[in-house]
């Protein structure tokens, strides 16, 4: 077995420890699945990862506890033994550490807080989050239908941006933009199960009047879990994409509210290594 299938073995125990069994983590475990001491793997994951296996550890179940503050009433004595910390000054101290801000301002619904994903061999890209509640909003704009057959849309949508920045449609949709602040949202709208299709549109919000040919929908007052994705595009926004269909959107300790899943594109240079995109997912609080 290779040490990258070693590894990511020993990631999925991990996982497993930490949110299903709330067990410690077992270094003979470790030791067997990597075929060594556990000294020597600390050592490998180190070189591999650029990360201590313990920080690591740590990171998750710091990354769980930020989900359990956001998402239920557990109190933080009874999430800091959760955890595994000895007692709840130690586990303020380090959530305060690793997120800048105490778990009592974590369940302030517009803090953010900091995510160390599960790692994955090819991406481990650290993601922020917060909770943002939203009065409802208009947008309008362009829509298409595009086939998910073998993954198709994933290529066509990219055209679709270019065909309506060509056309002269996202200079219109700019001078429309009357949100705070401004930015061209991308949202999929409708998906038919019987022809494999999906619904994607472009939009921006506005209080003017339609143009012909552009569509219009109100999203409802909503919760929404938004996520910072930094860098060019569509790169980024296809690692959030990933990281979210991989671990967050199945784990995650919220309901999904009955809205699109949106991306949000900020005004700027959308080369850049620094270019600042999101993603909105709707989502029902419950305390």
């Amino acid at each position: 077995m290779e040490w990258n299938e070693k590894l990511q073995r020993i990631i999925d125990y991990v996982e497993d420890h930490l949110q299903r069994r709330e067990e410690p983590i077992d270094e003979n475990v470790v030791s067997d699945i990597a075929g060594c001491s556990f000294g020597f793997f600390q050592k490998v994951f180190s070189y591999m990862n650029g990360i201590s296996f313990s920080e690591y550890i740590r990171s998750r179940k710091l990354t769980l506890a930020g989900y359990d503050l956001k998402s239920t009433d557990l109190k933080v004595v009874d999430i800091s033994y959760k955890y595994g910390y000895a007692s709840p000054t130690s586990f303020t101290k380090a959530f305060q550490q690793f997120h800048g801000i105490t778990p009592k301002e974590a369940r302030d619904g517009r803090s953010e807080l900091k995510i160390a994903p599960k790692m994955q061999i090819s991406n481990r890209q650290q993601y922020s989050w917060h909770i943002d509640q939203k009065e409802s909003f208009r947008l309008i704009g362009i829509s298409k239908t595009f086939s998910c057959k073998n993954g198709e849309h994933y290529l066509q949508i990219p055209k679709f941006w270019s065909e309506c920045h060509v056309r002269g449609d996202t200079a219109k949709l700019i001078s429309l933009d009357r949100g705070n602040p401004k930015g061209i949202f991308g949202l999929f709208t409708d998906f038919c199960e019987q022809h494999n299709e999906t619904v994607y549109s472009i939009m921006v919000i506005s209080d003017q009047e339609a143009p012909p040919g552009f569509d219009e929908i109100v999203i409802p007052p909503a919760a929404w879990a938004v996520f910072d994705c930094h860098g060019k595009i569509p790169q980024s926004i296809h690692h959030g994409w990933k990281y979210l269909n991989e671990e967050w959107l199945i784990k995650y300790p919220f309901k999904h509210a009955p809205c699109p899943e949106l991306e949000w594109y900020s005004d700027g240079d959308q080369t850049s290594d620094t270019y600042k995109a999101q993603i909105w997912i709707p989502i029902i609080e419950e305390r």
